[in-house]
């Protein structure tokens, strides 16, 4: 359904919850999938929902506009246009018995179906994406999560074209009809609601292995995906392994089906989809093979693989019970499968990105117009919070109620999570009363971090006493006004600290450990420490305990010695950010204000400690040294002078890169080992640091480093190091060779669609002057293809996101380039229109002269003619003041 320029959609309130009238007990299901048309037979048992309140209240259907409605019956009886009433997205059947079985016959075009909600085609493949409201775009069904029924599924069509024909659940049947199609039954024996309904049917090939649960239960295991990328698919089957055995030792969670499948689909508006049994995954998310894919993909497919299969429980046995607790299965999910990635490889790397992503986009997040709690209080359309509140200040939430607990008595508090809710849709107070239950504790203060939206900040100063040997940190905490709530009540925030001593050795604390956590719950408070011999220079949110904004008065010395010496390697990390920071941001005053810039040693002298520290693990030295972001300064700034950011960041770089230059390249040449590759933990670490050394030896625009440069790039036998160096020459002033190589990688992997995303992406993010015209260019160039959200994430979202200097360009060309292409996906595809916009809503955070110009495009979109509830509510949220 779309909007008008004025009209207003209605608003779903958390608080407006009321149980369904009734209750689904079995779904069948038949679809006869043709070229032209789809139809779709549903035959559903329904009864009146004893807990619902109104015993006269009429069954209500949600179904997609689009939906043809063939026939409809009740046991048997066909109805007439006068027993229902169709409005909008609903139909309405009054005066209905306490048990009635309802036929339905719609008629459905997939291969119209250019949102990628429901069924469509990807690539002549029918798949299904039924989350959240998908599944009413195949028939008429109460579409929401707290109806959960049992589904059998018949799948009808051309064998030759449709060989693959796959469902949730166990097959159970299959058969062969005289006109040259096929069918086939599953049965899901387990209870779902639609959202997690799948169907997929192509031309498929798949690999197949076997996995034996601790109970001796034998699975089979597939994935399918086109014949020409089966190579591409054994890192994901040993991922599915590594998930399901990580699952049964932490959580004591075992598969329950007889199968599990993951199917691979190019056209996709998501990363991948947990259907129970049978995972629909966009391509980036499933194929990995070191000739085409870099080292952090590699480390994507395995996180997603688990996120997907730790799902099963925590998101299918136990679901949601509306939408507004979608972090109930997200946020659990998203903390499950990064302790899981922790396992697998360095836990401090992960935490380092982890918590970048937190601070660069969730933070923006909470700053900006669709800033919402972790548990929305209410929505226009729920696409629109599939957010980083949601999934990873979610899994923030969560890390807290485990870093408060301790790992035994979370593990038993999710056992009985599962054991207590386990078939049932439920809510995020669910989970925590389990949590309390097992634990005795009072949870009612840490549930706000569901209600209340918004960063909080928390302050500290440390006081030391001599002479009683007393150290005491005060904390104040504090959380601004967001534009869904004014004020704010103090927060539980667990606030993990160590003490060091002038040696840099940790203080021993209570009990005897060196981190204690504190649990700041006031907005001011103080906590105190004794016995402790010498004044300490105090290592504050180790792990980042809590996602929240913490200043401390460190000086740059204290920083330094923080970065040598601290224990916690995150915290280690931190420090250097924290140095950079502040030295950055004297320097964009400085620039501002027309002064010559001039870099602080401490920091020079303090990478070339880190680079000449030979005992340090590589994938940590190599995050060390990676300044802080664009992004990062931007969301850090009250007024973001992109300019500013821009030229003082590359000053920085350069000056690091020319001062240090020896060490660079002797770390270059110590990391460039002629090893086979191998996506393991140590291997990263070693191409990550030689990558990071090229980029400074590049930023000393130096002919000798340009050959560096293309030596690597022709030689490399990974995706990796080919597109590391492929990036840093067409980002250099090296335009004939940037020309030369971009053509060379194109050739190369032309017939490759992720390779291809990657060309686009290294070509949108170039910083050079004329990055518009050469993405526009690149609109018409027959690798791309506007209809293919990878694509246009490739190309569109990296320009907008990553290519600060020119998308926020004076004259607006950016601004009104994003504009046009959020008008042509308002009607195409509005999720992923909606999902552009970010960078026009934080309008208000820039000078006014940009401002102005962001604004306008805003209110041209507003005015451009019907808009999706997508991107109807991010506008009007975006435009309120």
């Amino acid at each position: 359904m779309n909007q008008s320029a004025t009209e207003q959609p209605s608003v779903i309130y958390l608080k407006d919850y009321e149980v369904p009238a009734f209750r689904v007990e079995q779904t069948e299901l038949r679809f006869e999938l043709e070229e032209e048309q789809t139809l779709v037979r549903s035959q559903v048992r329904y009864v009146r929902n004893p807990d619902s309140a109104n015993r006269q209240h009429p069954l209500v259907l949600d179904g997609h506009e689009a939906l043809e409605l063939q026939r409809l019956s009740i046991d048997g009886e066909v109805l007439s246009d006068k027993d229902y009433r169709r409005s909008g997205e609903q139909l309405l059947i009054p005066n209905l018995p306490d048990h009635f079985t309802l036929e339905c016959i719609t008629r459905i075009e997939p291969q119209n179906n250019t949102a990628l909600e429901g069924l469509y085609k990807s690539d002549g493949m029918f798949c299904t994406q039924c989350e959240a409201e998908g599944f009413r775009r195949i028939t008429f069904y109460q579409d929401r999560p707290d109806v959960m029924a049992l589904f059998e599924s018949t799948i009808v069509a051309d064998k030759q074209r449709y060989p693959v024909l796959l469902s949730n659940g166990n097959m159970v049947d299959a058969g062969e009809e005289d006109d040259g199609r096929h069918w086939v039954k599953w049965q899901d024996p387990f209870p779902k609601p639609a959202y997690l309904f799948a169907l997929v049917g192509g031309d498929l090939q798949f690999i197949e292995d076997r996995y034996t649960t601790s109970s001796g239960r034998h699975v089979v295991l597939k994935i399918f995906a086109e014949a020409k990328d089966l190579d591409k698919l054994e890192y994901a089957m040993n991922s599915l392994k590594h998930s399901m055995r990580w699952d049964e030792q932490v959580y004591g969670r075992e598969y329950d089906l007889d199968i599990f499948m993951i199917v691979a689909v190019d056209f996709f508006n998501m990363g991948a989809m947990e259907n129970k049994g049978l995972n629909i995954f966009n391509t980036s998310c499933v194929l990995a093979h070191p000739e085409t894919t870099v080292d952090a993909g590699f480390q994507r497919v395995e996180g997603v693989v688990a996120h997907e299969y730790f799902h099963n429980w925590s998101g299918n046995r136990v679901t949601c019970r509306d939408w507004f607790q979608l972090s109930l299965k997200e946020g659990f999910t998203v903390f499950r499968d990064s302790q899981f990635s922790a396992d697998m490889n360095s836990a401090t790397v992960k935490r380092i990105e982890d918590v970048t992503l937190l601070r660069t986009a969730q933070f923006a997040e909470d700053a900006g117009p669709m800033a919402h709690p972790v548990r929305p209080a209410s929505f226009i359309e729920i696409s629109n919070f599939y957010t980083l509140t949601v999934y990873e200040k979610g899994c923030e939430v969560v890390r807290m109620l485990h870093t408060l607990l301790g790992a035994q008595t979370f593990r038993k508090g999710s056992d009985l999570y599962f054991d207590r809710h386990d078939g049932q849709a439920v809510t995020t107070d669910d989970f925590v009363q389990a949590m309390a239950d097992v634990s005795g504790r009072d949870m009612s203060r840490f549930k706000l971090w569901y209600s209340q939206s918004g960063t909080p900040q928390v302050s500290v100063t440390g006081e030391y006493d001599a002479q009683s040997q007393r150290y005491t940190l005060h904390m104040q905490q504090s959380c601004p006004a967001t534009p869904d709530m004014a004020t704010k009540q103090p927060f539980l925030i667990p606030v993990a600290v160590g003490l060091l001593d002038p040696g840099g050795e940790d203080i021993p604390l209570q009990g005897g450990e060196t981190t204690e956590v504190l649990e700041l719950i006031a907005t001011e408070q103080s906590f105190v420490f004794e016995n402790i011999p010498v004044e300490p220079i105090p290592s504050l949110l180790r792990g980042f305990s809590a996602p929240v904004k913490l200043k401390f008065p460190y000086s740059r010395e204290q920083l330094v010695f923080l970065m040598q010496h601290d224990s916690d390697g995150f915290n280690r990390w931190d420090a250097a950010q924290q140095l950079a920071v502040g030295i950055m941001s004297e320097l964009i005053a400085d620039h501002q204000q027309g002064r010559e810039l001039i870099l602080d040693p401490a920091l020079v002298d303090a990478y070339q400690q880190v680079l000449s520290d030979t005992e340090l693990d590589r994938a940590m030295v190599a995050k060390v040294l990676t300044l802080p972001s664009e992004a990062y300064l931007s969301e850090l700034a009250e007024v973001i002078d992109v300019d500013a950011i821009y030229r003082v960041r590359r000053f920085v770089r350069d000056s690091i890169a020319n001062q240090l230059e020896t060490l660079f390249l002797r770390v270059y040449q110590d990391n460039n080992t002629a090893e086979p590759y191998s996506p393991d933990a140590a291997s990263v670490a070693r191409r990550s640091l030689k990558n990071l050394a090229l980029a400074y030896l590049m930023a000393t625009e130096k002919q000798e480093y340009l050959q560096l440069a293309l030596q690597q790039y022709r030689q490399a036998d990974n995706m990796t190091d080919s597109q590391a160096a492929l990036t840093l020459i067409v980002h250099s002033g090296f335009v004939q060779q940037a020309s030369e190589v971009l053509d060379d990688f194109y050739q190369r992997w032309q017939n490759e669609s992720l390779v291809v995303n990657q060309w686009l992406a290294v070509q949108a993010s170039d910083p050079k002057e004329g990055a518009l015209a050469r993405v526009q260019a690149l609109q018409q160039h027959p690798a791309y293809d506007g209809a293919n959200p990878n694509k246009i994430r490739s190309l569109i979202s990296i320009f907008c996101a990553q290519n600060m200097l020119n998308f926020h360009n004076t004259d607006g060309s950016g601004y009104r380039f994003l504009a046009d292409q959020i008008i042509v996906l308002n009607k195409q595809n509005p999720q992923i229109a909606s999902r552009l916009l970010t960078p026009l809503t934080r309008w208000k955070r820039y000078p006014q002269e940009r401002s102005a110009l962001m604004k306008a495009e805003l209110e041209r979109i507003r005015s451009s003619g019907d808009l999706s509830r997508d991107v109807f509510e991010v506008l009007s949220k975006s435009l309120v003041g």
